[in-house]
């Protein structure tokens, strides 16, 4: 068994890379050839954690793996980051373990991957400005990855904390683009073309009146039931995308205006691998507000992960272990 650690992760897998292996297996599920299962998402009752295991796989790839992990909010005064997580791969055929991947990093950059393939297809091509609402450790992922589809010139943000909004801009100011942090997060979104909550709130922070027209959204924090960051009236009034819709309404954005019979799964447009393969449609006109729901899927984590092994098997990186 291989593994691979923290540093050589980072060390591998770029944004480009994630993205270009998102997609393929966004394509992937949408084809049916690969496939999510039914995800262990938990308060687990110590250091307020939030403990999760996704798992999946792909009969064509062919692979095999799960990722296990969560949240753990008191882990920055003790050095260590408040996400931590592992992918496990296995070979198909035997059911052996063959790799032990460092996910931290490769969480971070999946995720931005996603956002950032939902934005080439749903956004307006010539989108400029992007707002972000959250500006913790993600939304570097979010930001480089959005960078990576579209021609940006200026970043609006808002965060609960000053100094993360402030370390952020000066993120911003060195990729070369303009920076406006913003009072509150209706101003953003009303400078945004693209949109992108990430945030672990447990309320609605954006309403539908703050929108404006042709805006493209990516809820990427709500990944556990109860979180949310929009309000149910706009996710009712705009046209709905996501990365699978199971969780989509049960962990995801959506759980609140499905909760309260706002939407039904009929009204969710389709998967964003659809969206890639024709067989749905994306935005229909100009004026549409869209938004993707990012939930998280482990076939994400367990591409960039298998991407990780192989480029360290061809570069000698990584520990072997007999097991």
């Amino acid at each position: 068994m291989l593994v691979i650690s923290e540093a050589h992760a980072r060390e591998l897998v770029s944004v480009e890379d994630a993205i270009l292996e998102v997609e393929r297996t966004f394509v992937s599920m949408a084809r049916g050839t690969a496939r999510n299962f039914p995800v262990v998402r938990e308060m687990v009752g110590y250091q307020d954690a939030v403990y999760g295991v996704k798992s999946g796989g792909d009969v064509v790839a062919p692979l095999l793996g799960l990722k296990a992990g969560g949240y753990w909010p008191n882990n920055a005064g003790k050095g260590l980051g408040n996400h931590q997580s592992s992918t496990l791969l296995f070979d198909p055929e035997t059911g052996r373990a063959t790799a032990l991947v460092s996910a931290n990093y490769l969480t971070g950059i999946r995720t931005g991957a996603a956002s950032a393939i939902a934005t080439r297809y749903l956004s307006h091509q010539d989108a400029s400005v992007v707002g972000l609402i959250g500006t913790g450790v993600q939304a570097e992922y979010q930001l480089k990855a959005s960078m990576a589809v579209r021609d940006l010139e200026r970043v609006h943000a808002w965060s609960p904390s000053a100094e993360s909004l402030e370390a952020f801009g000066k993120l911003v100011v060195g990729l070369g683009l303009d920076y406006v942090a913003e009072p509150d997060p209706e101003a953003v979104a009303r400078h945004s073309d693209i949109l992108i909550t990430v945030t672990p709130s447990r309320k609605a922070l954006v309403e539908r009146g703050w929108v404006k027209p042709g805006t493209h959204i990516n809820a990427m924090g709500c990944d556990t039931r109860g979180k949310q960051e929009l309000a149910p009236e706009l996710v009712a009034a705009s046209a709905l995308f996501v990365d699978e819709a199971e969780q989509a309404v049960s962990i995801g954005e959506f759980q609140h205006a499905y909760a309260r019979g706002l939407i039904t799964t009929e009204n969710l447009r389709g998967s964003i691998g659809q969206v890639i393969e024709g067989q749905c449609d994306g935005r229909r006109d100009a004026d549409e507000v869209t938004i993707f729901d990012g939930t998280g899927v482990a076939l994400q984590d367990l591409v960039v992960a298998r991407l990780a092994v192989r480029l360290a098997t061809e570069r000698g990186l990584g520990m072997s272990v007999d097991y």
